[in-house]
């Protein structure tokens, strides 16, 4: 995955639940995946607008969905370690004003 950013490159996406010994390690190397083929999706695809970077976030957020299903139950604390990971992410690539729920509307976790 081709990722210039590096902010992005030198992010520990989902540390604490990689140290929370709750969660299977494969199953956070997932959500890792999920989340750094967003930013290499957003840096191709350089979205315009918010309206565009939600499209992008919940695609994610269904990969995210399926992940729960197969691997994982998403709890409180994954929920909000998720959440947190998407509104860096829009903030990295200079949506600050995105909105961290329209982000991951698309959750059933």
């Amino acid at each position: 995955m081709n990722i210039s950013d590096q902010r992005v490159r030198a992010h520990a996406f989902l540390d604490a639940l990689y140290r929370d010994g709750w969660y299977p390690d494969r199953a956070v190397d997932r959500g890792k995946e999920i989340l750094l083929r967003l930013c290499a999706r957003i840096e191709a695809e350089r979205p315009v607008d918010l309206a565009a970077l939600y499209v992008l976030t919940q695609a994610a957020t269904e990969e995210f969905n399926a992940l729960q299903d197969e691997e994982f139950d998403i709890e409180t604390v994954a929920r909000e370690e998720i959440a947190e990971e998407f509104w860096f992410i829009a903030r990295t690539y200079g949506f600050e004003t995105a909105d961290v729920e329209e982000l991951i509307a698309t959750r059933d976790w």
